[in-house]
């Protein structure tokens, strides 16, 4: 009797999703690959969005999660990253997937200058793009990344006493992770007191060159002009930074315009002060003024921080009264000691990426790839206030929603919030007066209003305008797992809906 061996090879990639769209070395070289054994599930859609793509330039649905510019160009040729996180992506092929879940694998790839004095300190990192990000600050002590062990696989020495991978375990549950009071005290001591996020992994991008303003006139749909120059410097959102990078040098490309983008990403740390009482930390620690008058909302100076040179810009992402300090590599940590020192007698503690994610939806500010996808438009994510309209600057899309503007919204996004003290995570069905009309995007606990919220896009069941009194009217119920709960639709932020205390206005 004989045996015939067959030995089938499938790919896998490093987050278990195909590879799609145009690489990001060579302009019209497409790749529709590593299906990791769904090809012939996704291959219809795929290839039908893959057609689209390579006519049109864009895909007709919203493929982000697949397009190959999620991953920064440094891991995309490093054996070990590919070696290590396709392997983990075959082993947990069929794990159930938990709201915040981390990789094991290829970790510590990219690291701040914060990194080790926040592991110290107990943070509980999580990995987006290569780096190393806060996620939020163990109490216990550290709990550092080890090295990827293979799960024991290939004569591989398992890891044991592994804090990290424990604390990974107690979150595998749909209910409220075990921590959950940990990540109450970060934001409420952000919104009653004083925080430091580390943000560095952030994107730095200069865009410079004669036709620098040219170019941010044509990407950006907000006037960025107050004044008006050759340079421009960009912060991104790390976990994108990748895919704007190439979206601007195509765009600059294609349009002809004379000018250079630089990445400076690893170059600068980044660090987000934030709190009522971050101004009086802050002026202990900066040699200018920091009142309103002399550094309003939305500006931003080089300064000396603890005899370091800085660029503070008074900005938030959590809906306080902040500044952040995008700081040479060098100069990392001086200013950090210099801030916690300042801030010591005020109760200020280190934040992290979980905190921000709840103080964030509290106060309605949008995630990409949640709250906005490339086939949203800032209209119908209530962002018509970064679109310079009123002015006759064209810009890329100008043409699209100015007609969308004139024809009225068919969807558009709405917060809402329920009373039940139950979790949610996004993709919760939303029903108004019983009929399904979208499903949320994001969902997130908000501790200082002590409730569950979530953003969601609603359509009108006849496909008509969505208006602001179809919303009124209506009834609305959030479906989890089975289980409806009634839910109160809200036009605005719940949460400081008047902006007072980004300006610093508290009662």
């Amino acid at each position: 009797m004989s045996l015939d061996l067959q030995i089938v090879t499938e790919s896998f990639t490093a987050d278990h999703k195909p590879l799609m769209g145009e690489a990001p070395e060579v302009r019209g070289f497409f790749l529709g690959c590593g299906f990791n054994s769904a090809g012939m599930m996704l291959g219809g859609g795929c290839g039908r969005e893959l057609a689209h793509w390579i006519i049109h330039g864009r895909p007709e649905k919203d493929m982000y999660g697949y397009d190959i510019r999620r991953f920064h160009n440094s891991l995309t040729d490093n054996k070990r990253w590919i070696r290590e996180r396709s392997h983990e992506s075959y082993a947990k092929n069929y794990s159930v997937v938990f709201p915040f879940d981390e990789p094991l694998a290829s970790r510590n790839m990219r690291k701040d200058p914060f990194h080790q004095v926040l592991t110290e300190h107990g943070c509980v990192f999580q990995e987006r793009h290569g780096w190393e990000r806060p996620g939020w600050f163990n109490k216990d002590g550290p709990a550092p990344v080890k090295d990827y062990d293979y799960y024991g696989a290939y004569d591989s020495q398992k890891n044991v006493n592994y804090k990290y991978n424990e604390l990974l375990g107690k979150e595998y549950t749909f209910d409220f992770p075990p921590h959950h009071d940990v990540i109450k005290s970060e934001c409420l001591s952000c919104r009653h007191g004083v925080a430091v996020f580390d943000m560095s992994y952030f994107g730095k991008f200069y865009l410079t060159g004669p036709d620098a303003k040219k170019a941010a006139d044509w990407l950006f749909t907000a006037d960025v002009n107050k004044n008006p120059g050759d340079a421009y410097y960009l912060a991104i959102g790390g976990g994108v930074a990748e895919h704007n990078w190439n979206h601007i040098r195509t765009v600059l490309q294609d349009q002809g315009f004379r000018c250079q983008l630089t990445d400076h990403s690893e170059d600068m740390g980044m660090i987000s002060i934030q709190g009522p009482k971050s101004r009086e930390v802050l002026q202990e620690v900066l040699d200018t003024d920091l009142s309103n008058e002399s550094f309003p909302f939305s500006t931003h100076k080089v300064v000396n921080a603890a005899g370091h040179q800085v660029r503070a810009m008074r900005l938030s992402f959590v809906g306080e009264l902040g500044w952040e300090l995008h700081i040479p590599k060098d100069s990392c940590l001086p200013v950090y000691r210099a801030v916690m020192a300042a801030g010591a007698k005020h109760g200020i503690i280190d934040s992290g990426y979980r905190a921000i994610d709840s103080l964030s939806i509290e106060k309605g500010y949008r995630h990409w790839h949640a709250d906005l996808r490339p086939d949203d438009t800032p209209l119908e994510a209530g962002l018509a206030f970064t679109c310079k309209l009123k002015s006759s600057i064209p810009f890329q899309g100008r043409d699209r929603l100015e007609k969308q503007k004139a024809e009225g919204l068919r969807r558009r996004i709405v917060c809402f919030t329920i009373d039940e003290k139950v979790p949610m995570f996004g993709l919760e069905a939303i029903f108004r007066n019983g009929v399904p009309v979208g499903h949320l995007r994001r969902s997130d606990y908000g501790f200082f209003i002590d409730k569950t919220i979530g953003y969601g896009y609603i359509r009108h069941p006849d496909g008509g305008v969505v208006s602001a009194d179809f919303i009124r009217s209506g009834e609305f119920t959030l479906e989890r797992m089975g289980v409806t709960y009634k839910a109160k639709a809200h036009l605005k932020t719940p949460f400081d809906p008047e902006n007072k205390r980004v300006k610093g206005i508290y009662a």
